[in-house]
């Protein structure tokens, strides 16, 4: 099979990003959380470090959510009936978004403290 221009590839990755703001509910929530973590970079003056770990922890539960959705869609494609098999495969992957969540929120915490509170 050959593989399509590189302009093409980019353009099926950003319909893809797309359709997860259009069509699914924790990602628009989540997305909602990573705009709230750039203001809260800009109006807190964030140093490189801080911004960076905030801005890589927010990108890392988007992608998360991302994955999280695929794995879920080729589930309901291979099982479309209930079975425990394929319940174990999404609840172990939205189990990774979860703990990858928590993990951001732990990250904000440390990060912000120091400019909210000192």
């Amino acid at each position: 099979m050959k593989k399509p221009p590189i302009h093409k590839s980019f353009l099926h990755a950003f319909r893809g990003i797309f359709l997860m703001v259009r069509k699914e509910r924790n990602f628009q929530i989540e997305l909602a959380a990573f705009f709230l973590n750039l203001f809260l970079i800009f109006y807190f003056k964030l140093s490189a470090v801080d911004a960076a770990l905030v801005f890589i922890a927010s990108v890392a539960v988007l992608s998360a959510e991302i994955f999280n959705t695929a794995i879920e869609r080729i589930c309901d494609i291979i099982q479309p009936d209930f079975d425990q098999r394929i319940g174990f495969i999404k609840d172990a992957s939205a189990g990774g978004v979860l703990l990858m969540a928590a993990g951001a929120v732990v990250v904000g915490v440390i990060v912000y403290w120091k400019y909210i509170f000192i």
